[in-house]
């Protein structure tokens, strides 16, 4: 089974897709990102693939074209050599901020003869909702169907194909200068619709252009690590579901965190959490003008405010009920289980998400030049929440599931939540009791003062009363409740980075195995606070260092190994790169100054 860090990302900002090295796609869920699969052999052998490779060895390399998500994959061979280009499609015509608002919902592959003759096989293994369904298969004219249930696919090729019972091969010769297409089409079984005919080359050179209208005018960074940060906001922008905004934590679902832990969830959907540092490297990296949009999308999905309280997830589309369930069918990748869908974190309580949302909103207040009444009836809404509830105990940023704990970080950030409503106050409308929301402000920075501090460690704790350290406290000097320099709080970094570090990597806590990488690069933030660039740089080299070949990050590491664990491509650790980048960036600019 190919390691969870070896895979290429395809994307229309609709849905993804995972390409081995060795061309086999094995995983994709048609039309939307939390849709169920038809690729997924990354959960189990028999969880449906799609390969295109050549019969004999061959050496591969690969790259993506330009600042875009098409795929290339060279493979050389002794007779001759040919590329591999894969991507989702995008529509003819797109352009800029229209990117994945038309996607023609098709998978192409393009086998181009670079020297040589080479001979291939395709071999394409179907399995609907999640492989529980093996589709009917039917051949037309020019390819042929798959169907079963509410699901079709429509395979397009210039190849003679086979059909067995289960799957559809194909065995063909591509000579230099020489081309074989395929394109695989999510299509509606019930409808008589006329279907799209746009051809593979068309679909490319639209996928091509889409990316590059997008790319002029949003990606700018051009500081520390240029090309890294570059693709990683791409790579951001291939996690963002166009339809709403939304930016969804990773296109998979339960690959493991760590080995034989059961620690695998779903990430398919919509964190609050992540907002403000999204938004943050964005801001950063790629110009992120539709801001409002995406403020305006999470104020009608939560509707009015209510008693309930504010979910922490959501569906891409905007739902609130994210449900989880097991596929006991499927037997996990490399045999951890449960392989689920759904998130029952959806229905947890995390105080910190007001200040996420709040920061957003302070964040990008020039690009949002008035508030929607939506809008506004939310950021007041959080912050009044902030100002009664932060007192209570919550699940915490990383989703416990035995108990509520009074956790340091969830208070920090309704500290987050008012003092960024104090300031937007002016632009949240009238009979606004402002002095409330400031005297709340500052009984939370005396409390977690006071209360978070744990002489047995030295350090602010992850919760009050504790003694133990978490690298979630990281966030106190990035958020602005404590200047890195205070005293207790550079003691803090210190620790933090003694205590949880395992080479250039940091475990959230003291007996979690493997490195995370949002945390490790939340340290090299804090030492450059510090004004420790050599320390910091240090860092942040050696965990760039973990990305792939393609400047992909997945959420944790192995530190022995490098091994990359959990849901795939990860967008908080392209969130950290970025930020990490740009305030080392800024150290070095304001130490030439």
């Amino acid at each position: 089974m190919t390691s969870i860090g070896d895979y290429g990302f395809l994307s229309d900002c609709r849905t993804a897709a995972l390409v081995s090295r060795d061309g086999s796609i094995d995983w994709h869920c048609p039309v939307s990102f939390d849709a169920p699969s038809v690729f997924g052999r990354i959960l189990d052998p028999d969880g449906g693939h799609w390969r295109i490779a050549p019969l004999g060895a061959a050496t591969t390399s690969r790259q993506y074209l330009g600042e875009s998500l098409v795929l290339q994959t060279h493979f050389d061979g002794p007779d001759g050599a040919v590329v591999l280009i894969d991507f989702l499609a995008l529509a003819p015509g797109t352009r800029g901020h229209d990117i994945g608002k038309r996607v023609p919902h098709a998978l192409v592959r393009i086998v181009k003869g670079v020297r040589g003759r080479v001979a291939l096989e395709m071999e394409l293994a179907p399995r609907f909702e999640y492989g529980l369904t093996v589709p009917w298969l039917e051949h037309m004219e020019g390819g042929l169907t798959m169907r079963a249930g509410p699901a079709a696919l429509r395979l397009e090729t210039d190849v003679p194909v086979e059909s067995e019972r289960d799957r559809v091969s194909a065995r063909f010769e591509v000579d230099q200068g020489q081309e074989r297409t395929f394109v695989l089409r999510a299509t509606d079984p019930l409808s008589e619709a006329r279907l799209d005919r746009t051809s593979a080359a068309d679909l490319l050179e639209a996928t091509l252009e889409g990316w590059r209208s997008w790319n002029e005018p949003h990606v700018s960074y051009d500081g520390v690590a240029k090309d890294l940060a570059r693709r990683s906001a791409v790579v951001l922008q291939g996690l963002t579901d166009e339809r709403t905004g939304g930016v969804i934590a990773a296109p998979t679902t339960s690959l493991p965190a760590h080995l034989g832990r059961g620690d695998t969830w779903d990430y398919r959907y919509v964190w609050l959490r992540d907002l403000s540092f999204t938004m943050r490297a964005l801001w950063v990296a790629a110009c992120p003008t539709e801001a409002d949009r995406f403020l305006g999308f999470l104020a009608r999905s939560l509707g009015r405010p209510a008693d309930r309280h504010v979910p922490i997830v959501l569906g891409s589309d905007g739902r609130r009920d994210i449900s989880e369930h097991h596929l006991d069918h499927l037997t996990g990748h490399r045999g951890n289980q449960p392989v689920r869908v759904g998130n029952k974190a959806w229905e947890q309580r995390q105080l910190d998400v007001m200040g996420e949302v709040l920061d957003s909103a302070y964040l990008l207040r020039e690009q949002i030049p008035e508030f929607d009444q939506q809008t506004r009836e939310m950021l007041r809404d959080f912050a009044d929440r902030a100002a009664r509830g932060w007192r209570d105990p919550d699940a915490g940023m990383w989703e416990a599931r035995d108990r509520e704990r009074q956790y340091t970080s969830s208070k920090v950030m309704c500290w987050v939540a008012l003092d960024r409503a104090v300031k937007l106050a002016a632009r949240l409308g009238e009979d606004i009791d402002t002095a409330y929301w400031e005297r709340e402000r500052d009984e939370i920075h005396a409390t977690v003062v006071r209360e978070a501090w744990s002489d047995t460690a030295g350090a602010y704790a992850g919760a009050f009363g504790s003694d133990q350290l978490d690298a979630s406290v990281l966030l106190m000097p990035l958020v602005g409740f404590l200047p890195a320099t205070d005293e207790r709080m550079a003691a803090t970094i210190r620790r933090v980075a003694e205590g949880l570090s395992t080479g250039p990597l940091i475990r959230r806590w003291a007996d979690e195995e493997n490195g995370f990488l949002i945390c490790s690069y939340w340290l090299v933030e804090c030492l450059a606070l510090l004004g420790d660039e050599g320390a910091a740089r240090e860092r942040f080299e050696a965990i760039n260092g973990l990305a792939n070949d393609l400047g992909l990050f997945g959420e944790m590491a192995d530190p022995a190994t490098g091994e990359v664990m959990g849901n795939f491509p990860q967008a908080f650790s392209h969130v950290g790169m970025i930020n990490a980048g740009w305030r080392l960036t800024e150290l070095s600019r304001n130490a030439d100054s």
